[in-house]
C-alpha cells in the first residue's frame, strides 16, 4: 500500500503540471516541426509522425551507471518492459506487451543499428550484444504494429539505433572507466573525427560482473568502426564494422522454497554449467544516391557471421550462423505550396544458413578445495541429439505514402507484402528423418493522421495490422524430438488502435500521452515437459488483447532543473478459449513507472534522484495457477557527477547508487510449471565512474 501511495503521489503531482513544456535529451522540443523521426522509412517531424514515438538522446545514455544493458537506456520510454536476467547485457524486452514471453532475444521488435537489421528473417532477434550504449547518439523508440514497414520483426515496434559519425576536428577521443558491486567493471576508449570528406569512429570496450547471484558471471568485448565517405551532396556511403563476443552463466529461476537464499543458483543449474556463449562479426554498407532534388535510392548491404553455444540440462548446443541480406529503398517528394506528397517504396531480403549440433550434457563431480563445495565438471557425449542445418529466406515488398494535406493535416499509408520460408535438413542417421519445411506469408496495412492544432497541440491517430510467424527459435525448440521444427506453430495476427496527444505548454515542459488497444489472434504461449527439463517450448493458446496508456512528462520549471517521468497502464489479457479466458498475461504489471529530477549547480556538478515503481503482475497462463502473483516493488537512485578540466582535458566524474534502501524483491518472473519462476535481483549497489575527452 506504501508504493502504491507513493506512485500515486507522483503522478498526481505530474499532472498537474501539464501546462508548460520544455526539453530532454538534448532533443529541444520547443519547435517540433525540427525534430526529426526516420522510423517510418521516411524522414518525418515528430509534430506530424502519426504514431507514438520517443528520443532518447545523450543525457540519458550519458548518466546510466553502467551502459551495459538495453534497460538503461529505455529507462525512460512508456510502453517498454525490460527484464534483466543477471545485470548483465542479457535481458527480455517487451513493448505493449508483446515478446513478453520470450525467454531469450526479442520478439516483435525490430532493432535497427545505423541502418542495419540485427533481427534475422524471421523476424527474431536473439540479443543485443553488440551495441555499446555509451557511445550512442540517439535512440528512436516507435511504439505499435509496424510490421507493414519492416514485416514480422516489426510487429510490437521499432528501436532504431543511431551512432554518431565523428567530430569535426580531425582527431577526437574519449576514455571511459567504471567499477561498482558485485565484481562490475567496464572500461572503453574511443577515436573519432573528420578528414577531408571523411568521418570516422572507433569504439573498443571490455566489461564485466560477478552477477549478484552465484552462477551469473558475465564478460564482453565490443569493437566497433564506422566510416563516412561523402564527397558531394548527392552521395553519402558509410560502411560499419562490429566484432562482438559475449558469455554470461545462467543460474535459471527459483521456486518459493528456495527464496530464502535469493543469491543461490537453480539446483539444476551448476551441474549443468549452463551458460550462453555468443561470438559475432557484422559488416555493412548503407549508401544514399540523390537522383534529382526530389528524389534518392538508398543501398544497404550486410553479412553476420555468429557462433553460438549453450549447455543446458539436456543438452549441450552448438549454431553457426551466416546472414546476409540488404535492402534497396526508393524515396520521392512532390507537390508544391502546403500539399506534398512523400513517397517510399522499396525490398528487403534477407538469407540465413544455420548449422546446428546437439551432444549429452554429462555431469561428472568433482571438488572444489577452495570454496570447500561440490561442484561439477561438464564433459559432453559422444553421441548425437541433433545434426541439422537451416535454410531461412525472407522478403518484403513495401509502400509508404504520407501526405501532407496542409500546414496542420498529414496523412500516412504503408502496406507490405512478406513471404517467409525455413527448410531443415535432418542430417542423422535414424529410420524417420525430421527434415520439413515451415513457410509463412501475409500482407499487412497501417493508416494514420495527425493533425496539428498549434504549435503547442498535435493529435494522432492510427490503425495497424500486427503480423509475428513463428521465429527461429521457437520453431527450433521441437517438443517432439531432439531437433526438427515445431510444426504445430501458427503465425499470430492482430489489429491494433491508437489515439494520442503531444506538444508543449509555457516555455517549460513536454507532454505526450497515448491510449492504445489490440486484439491478437492464434497468440504464443509457452510450456515445458517433465522429460526435458529447463528447456522452453512454443505453443498457439488462442486470442488476447492489450489495452493500456502511456504518458511521458518532461518538465524544466527554472534553467538547471529538469523533473522527466515514464509511466504506463496496462491490460493485458487472454479472450481465449474459455479455459483461460480473462486471466492476466504472465509479467504484465498493471502500472510501471518511472521519475527522475536532475539538477546542475555551480557550474560543475549535478545531482539526480529517481524512483522506480512496478505493481503486482500474474506469473501463470493456466486457469489453476490464475491467482498466483507476484508484489511489485519501489526503488530509488541517486547519482552525482562533477565536470572539470585536467591539463585541458576535460573530465566527468560520477557517482551512482541503485536500491539506496537495499530492498530484497523479484525483478521478474517466468511461466514454468516447475515453479523455478522467479527471478531476484540486486540489493544496493554502487558504482564509480570517470571519463575523460580529448
Amino acid at each position: 500500500m506504501k508504493n502504491t501511495i507513493i506512485f500515486c503521489v507522483l503522478f498526481l503531482l505530474s499532472s498537474q503540471i501539464s501546462g508548460q513544456q520544455g526539453s530532454s535529451d538534448t532533443i529541444t522540443y520547443k519547435n517540433l516541426g525540427e525534430v526529426i523521426v526516420t522510423t517510418n522509412r521516411l524522414s518525418v517531424p515528430i509534430k506530424v509522425n502519426p504514431g507514438a514515438v520517443t528520443l532518447v538522446g545523450t543525457q540519458v545514455l550519458s548518466t546510466m551507471p553502467r551502459s551495459v544493458a538495453v534497460d538503461e537506456a529505455l529507462r525512460l520510454v512508456p510502453g517498454v518492459r525490460i527484464d534483466n536476467q543477471a545485470n548483465g547485457s542479457r535481458v527480455h524486452l517487451s513493448i505493449r506487451g508483446q515478446g513478453i514471453l520470450s525467454e531469450r532475444g526479442l520478439r516483435g521488435i525490430k532493432v535497427l543499428i545505423d541502418g542495419i537489421p540485427v533481427n534475422d528473417p524471421t523476424g527474431f532477434a536473439s540479443d543485443l550484444y553488440d551495441v555499446e550504449w555509451s557511445a550512442l547518439n540517439r535512440i528512436e523508440v516507435f511504439r505499435g504494429p509496424s510490421a507493414s514497414l519492416y514485416g514480422g520483426g516489426a510487429n510490437a515496434g521499432i528501436l532504431n539505433i543511431k551512432t554518431p559519425d565523428g567530430g569535426d576536428r580531425p582527431v577526437n577521443g574519449s576514455v571511459y572507466s567504471s567499477f561498482g558491486s558485485n565484481g562490475f567493471f567496464k572500461a572503453l576508449a574511443q577515436l573519432d573525427g573528420t578528414v577531408d570528406k571523411i568521418k570516422y569512429r572507433v569504439t573498443y570496450s571490455n566489461f564485466g560482473g560477478d552477477g549478484y547471484r552465484f552462477h551469473t558471471a558475465f564478460r564482453g568485448e565490443i569493437f566497433s568502426e564506422k566510416m563516412t565517405w561523402q564527397p558531394d551532396e548527392k552521395v553519402k556511403i558509410t560502411q560499419i564494422l562490429t566484432v562482438s563476443q559475449y558469455f554470461n552463466q545462467n543460474a535459471e529461476g527459483l521456486n518459493l522454497s528456495q527464496l530464502n537464499d535469493p543469491r543461490q543458483a537453480n539446483p539444476d543449474a551448476i551441474p549443468c554449467n549452463e551458460y550462453q556463449k555468443t561470438k559475432r562479426i557484422t559488416n555493412g554498407v548503407v549508401s544514399e544516391f540523390k537522383i534529382r532534388d526530389n528524389q534518392d535510392i538508398q543501398l544497404t548491404g550486410f553479412l553476420k557471421v555468429t557462433d553460438y553455444k549453450e549447455p543446458g540440462s539436456s543438452a549441450v548446443q552448438y549454431r553457426s550462423f551466416v546472414t546476409p541480406g540488404g535492402s534497396v529503398q526508393y524515396n520521392g517528394k512532390w507537390g508544391g505550396g502546403t500539399v506534398w506528397n512523400y513517397l517510399s517504396a522499396g525490398i528487403d531480403f534477407q538469407f540465413q544458413g544455420i548449422e546446428e549440433y546437439k551432444v549429452p550434457n554429462i555431469k561428472v563431480p568433482t571438488r572444489t578445495e577452495e570454496i570447500g563445495q561440490i561442484s561439477m565438471d561438464v564433459k559432453e557425449g559422444d553421441v548425437l541429439l541433433a545434426n541439422q542445418t537451416i535454410n531461412q529466406r525472407s522478403a518484403g515488398v513495401f509502400l509508404v505514402d504520407r501526405f501532407e494535406l496542409s500546414s496542420k493535416l498529414n496523412a500516412m499509408f504503408s502496406l507490405r507484402y512478406d513471404m517467409m520460408s525455413n527448410k531443415l535438413v535432418d542430417k542423422m542417421d535414424r529410420p524417420q528423418l525430421l527434415s520439413g519445411t515451415a513457410d509463412f506469408k501475409n500482407v499487412t496495412a497501417r493508416f494514420g493522421l495527425a493533425y496539428n492544432l498549434n504549435t503547442s497541440f498535435n493529435f494522432y491517430a492510427n490503425i495497424g495490422q500486427g503480423y509475428l510467424p513463428p521465429a527461429t527459435e521457437e520453431l527450433m525448440n521441437n517438443p517432439v524430438s531432439f531437433g526438427g521444427f515445431n510444426k504445430d506453430l501458427k503465425p499470430a495476427t492482430s489489429l491494433g488502435e491508437e489515439l494520442g496527444i503531444r506538444g508543449y505548454a509555457g516555455n517549460s515542459l513536454y507532454y505526450d500521452f497515448t491510449l492504445f488497444h489490440m486484439d491478437t489472434e492464434n497468440d504464443f504461449y509457452r510450456y515445458r515437459m517433465p522429460s526435458r527439463p529447463l528447456e522452453t517450448f512454443y505453443g498457439n493458446v488462442g486470442s488476447s488483447y492489450r489495452t493500456g496508456i502511456e504518458a511521458f512528462i518532461n518538465w524544466t520549471p527554472v534553467k538547471d532543473l529538469t523533473f522527466q517521468l515514464a509511466y504506463t497502464w496496462s491490460d493485458f489479457r487472454y479472450a481465449s478459449p474459455d479455459s483461460i479466458k480473462g486471466n492476466w498475461l504472465p509479467n504484465s504489471p498493471a502500472h510501471q513507472l518511472y521519475a527522475d529530477a536532475s539538477y546542475k549547480f555551480a557550474g560543475h556538478f549535478e545531482i539526480g534522484l529517481s524512483t522506480e515503481f512496478q505493481s503486482k503482475w500474474f506469473i501463470y497462463t493456466d486457469k489453476v495457477h490464475s491467482n498466483v502473483s507476484q508484489d511489485g516493488f519501489n526503488l530509488y537512485h541517486a547519482r552525482f557527477s562533477y565536470n572539470f578540466k585536467l591539463g585541458g582535458i576535460k573530465a566527468i566524474a560520477s557517482l551512482y547508487g541503485k536500491n539506496l534502501t537495499d530492498k530484497q524483491y523479484i525483478a521478474f518472473t517466468e511461466p514454468d510449471p516447475d515453479g523455478n519462476s522467479y527471478q531476484p535481483s540486486a540489493r544496493r549497489e554502487l558504482f564509480v565512474s570517470i571519463k575523460f575527452l580529448f
